[in-house]
């Protein structure tokens, strides 16, 4: 008999656990039963993150940027300035002005149809473009488009249009084999319901205008940008990106950060034009096409090149 007691033991264990099984299959009905509703729970309250602000390194190194020449009253120095080559161009809401850099001569024009140019803001000359960013502010809600010139003749040439963004297009460049583009946002006229400048957000496009990445700005250069917005901007010659507010004199330097989504802030550099569209002239060293708009004159600024680590 020595064999029996090891089963007697299994058979022992196993009959708990087959009665508890069974408990289980008895505990599982077919169909759920009918239950009382429960009362609405207490509204829960959860503080804003803002009560708990990040961390900011302290604010970056100012440099001076030098004055080169101003074209004292051009009539389109309204928006913004542009420049490649001999010329430099002006831009105001629905016309352009094409100038001589020799002796601001005016050498071509254009007026838009206003039904359907409402607010071009900063251009640049790319690839033998003269391209514009163009939106329809003040108005609500914010479309966008890039509106394509001629540079010889200002001919309108082509249209992009982008549609309803984050905000509202300001300046557009060409870096690294994409398209960079800023949209805006204010905290008043023309602004979008539910935002505020903190959503003015910087996106990165392909070629063929798909949206493939997107940063916002960091606090140090927001409280500069209120209560409006970043009005011009451009990638420099140094890798760094060069961005300018609505009034202020004084650009923003920032790079892309090693992590998350939002732009380091590693200088400014004072000028001496207001914010408002301005480009880089490609074509010479590192020179940047601005406009001052109580005087209309288009002001042409050499920044020279940053000590940075």
């Amino acid at each position: 008999m020595p064999m029996l007691r090891p089963i007697l033991a299994v058979t022992a264990l196993l009959i708990p656990i087959l009665a508890c099984a069974s408990t289980q299959a008895q505990d599982r009905p077919a169909v759920a039963e009918p239950a009382e509703a429960r009362p609405v729970p207490p509204l829960a309250s959860y503080p804003r993150q803002e009560e708990r602000p990040l961390p900011q390194p302290p604010y970056p190194p100012t440099f001076a940027s030098v004055e080169l020449r101003r074209y004292p009253d051009v009539r389109e120095a309204g928006q913004g300035a542009a420049a490649a080559g001999t010329d430099f161009y002006a831009v105001v809401n629905t016309r352009l002005g094409r100038y001589a850099k020799a002796d601001g001569a005016k050498l071509a024009e254009w007026a838009g149809d206003p039904t359907l140019f409402v607010h071009l803001n900063a251009c640049l000359v790319h690839e033998a473009r003269l391209m514009c960013a163009h939106s329809n502010f003040p108005h609500v809600p914010m479309v966008s488009s890039v509106e394509v010139f001629d540079p010889a003749t200002l001919a309108h040439v082509d249209s992009i249009s982008l549609g309803e963004q984050v905000g509202s297009l300001t300046w557009i460049d060409w870096h690294d084999g994409a398209w960079w583009a800023v949209f805006a946002n204010y905290d008043e006229r023309g602004g979008q319901p539910g935002r505020d400048h903190r959503y003015t957000t910087l996106v990165r496009f392909d070629d063929q205008w798909r949206r493939t990445e997107s940063w916002v700005f960091p606090p140090s250069v927001l409280e500069r940008f209120a209560p409006t917005s970043s009005s011009g901007g451009g990638w420099g010659d140094d890798g760094l990106l060069y961005v300018s507010g609505h009034d202020a004199p004084e650009l923003y330097v920032l790079a892309l950060p090693e992590a998350g989504s939002v732009l380091r802030h590693v200088a400014t550099v004072n000028v001496g034009f207001e914010g408002q569209g301005w480009a880089w002239d490609r074509t010479a060293d590192r020179e940047i096409w601005g406009i001052s708009r109580p005087t209309r004159s288009v002001v042409v600024t050499h920044v020279p090149t940053l000590p940075l680590p």
